[in-house]
């Protein structure tokens, strides 16, 4: 089972996000603070479970957290002001949700930046160790998912239903084949190398 705690203050809130990788759509983030006892067998990394696994894990997430936040910054502003600030952004948007507010910060990875005057500590991999890291990376990713299925119907044809906007060989080919979106995430290389058309 994942470890409970990083630190000894009650109020311990566990960030990831998800969907820095990807071609379109928005970037998520999400932030759980768990009770201090907390326990659970089968939370575990979103990347190592099933669709079906991290949408009956999501249910109990907002039914055991006390207190988690999402929240999504658009594609428009990532070419803004980059994938990074835009993930730590969003974080913080989630973050800002949570009610009581976190006395401590466990972040996936290592880069962030400071949340007001909150101490912080980054843990790579940290959504295999923690499991108030691993519930955010679940709700990150389901609620970005959910959002993927939404702009697909606005715009068949790229798969995001299904690729949920990372940089497949389909969706390349299609971004070829019809051209951007609104959604896409215009400051990143969105045309194939040639050998994806060989």
């Amino acid at each position: 089972m994942l470890a409970a705690r990083f630190s000894d203050f009650r109020i311990e809130a566990g960030c990831d996000e998800a969907g820095r990788g990807c071609l379109a759509g928005p970037v998520f983030a999400a932030a759980v603070v768990f009770p201090p006892d907390y326990r659970n067998e089968v939370l575990d990394d979103s990347k190592k479970l099933s669709e079906k696994a991290r949408y009956a894990l999501r249910e109990e997430i907002l039914h055991d957290a006390l207190s988690y936040g999402v929240a999504r910054v658009e594609a428009e502003e990532i070419d803004r002001i980059n994938i990074l600030n835009a993930s730590i952004k969003a974080m913080h948007l989630a973050l800002a949700s949570l009610d009581p507010q976190p006395e401590f910060i466990t972040v996936d990875g290592n880069r962030f930046k400071p949340y007001g005057q909150v101490p912080h500590s980054c843990v790579v991999k940290g959504d295999g160790k923690l499991l108030s890291i691993a519930a955010a990376s679940i709700l990150a990713k389901t609620c970005r998912d959910d959002c993927m299925k939404e702009l697909d119907l606005q715009y068949p044809g790229y798969g995001w239903a299904r690729n949920k906007g990372y940089p497949t060989a389909d969706h390349y080919q299609t971004i070829a084949r019809l051209g951007v979106t609104p959604f896409h995430r215009h400051s990143f290389r969105l045309y194939p190398e040639p050998e994806l058309f060989d």
